[in-house]
C-alpha cells in the first residue's frame, strides 16, 4: 500500500522503522498516519483511537500506540506547527 502521490507527506518522528506523518493537507481530529514496510495505521492524538489499520501484527499495534503516547507532545507540536492549529 503506497501512499504518495499528490500530497506532501511530512514525517514527524522515525522509530524502530516506524514512520509517523501526516497528509499536507490533513483535517480534524488531530491524528497521525504510520507505516512500515506494507503496514498502515492512523491513530487520533488526543484519544489514541485507531481509525484505520492495515497489515500490523497486534504486537505492531501496541508498540505504535505506546510510541506514540511517548512521543505525544511532539506529534501535537508538529500539526500545530506544520498547520498553524492552536490546541
Amino acid at each position: 500500500m503506497t501512499l504518495q502521490g499528490r500530497f506532501e507527506l511530512p514525517t514527524v518522528l522515525r522509530v524502530d522503522g516506524f514512520r509517523f506523518f501526516f497528509f499536507s493537507d490533513e483535517h480534524l481530529p488531530l491524528h497521525i498516519h504510520v507505516e512500515k514496510g506494507n503496514g498502515y495505521m492512523r491513530v487520533e492524538l488526543e484519544t489514541l483511537k485507531v481509525t484505520k489499520r492495515y497489515k500490523f501484527s497486534k504486537n505492531d499495534e501496541k508498540k505504535i500506540i505506546t510510541i506514540i503516547q511517548e512521543h505525544k507532545q511532539k506529534l501535537i507540536g508538529a500539526w500545530d506547527e506544520y498547520f498553524n492549529y492552536k490546541s
